[in-house]
């Protein structure tokens, strides 16, 4: 199992606008369409501008062509061009890759 996080940084002004496409576009139509399972997405208790989110596929190789899909989705990418019409929404991400450091080892 691999495990990815991913931290968004909006750009000044669009996290409202950044999390709201994310929820009711991106985690709830384009992830299961292209094999993406959301394990959870978060933001900090004091207003940061940041949606951090974690995914788990089932090896390195299904990460990689589901996030390929993804990109080449061109509903997704007429999406992202109607959201942005005024600029990206996204500022900066940051994504870390993990594996399980020891198998067998409960999560929570």
């Amino acid at each position: 199992m691999i495990y990815e996080i991913r931290i968004y940084e909006a750009a000044d002004g669009c996290a409202d606008a950044m999390r709201r496409r994310f929820r009711d576009n991106v985690a709830t139509k384009f992830f299961p369409r292209h094999g993406i399972e959301l394990v959870g997405a978060f933001t900090a208790p004091a207003e940061d501008g940041r949606l951090t989110y974690m995914t788990r596929f089932a090896d390195e190789d299904a990460r990689k062509k589901a996030w390929a899909s993804f990109a080449a989705d061109p509903e997704w990418a007429a999406l992202k061009a109607a959201t942005e019409t005024d600029g990206p929404l996204l500022k900066n991400q940051n994504i870390s890759v993990l594996s399980p450091a020891i198998a067998g080892l409960p999560l929570g």
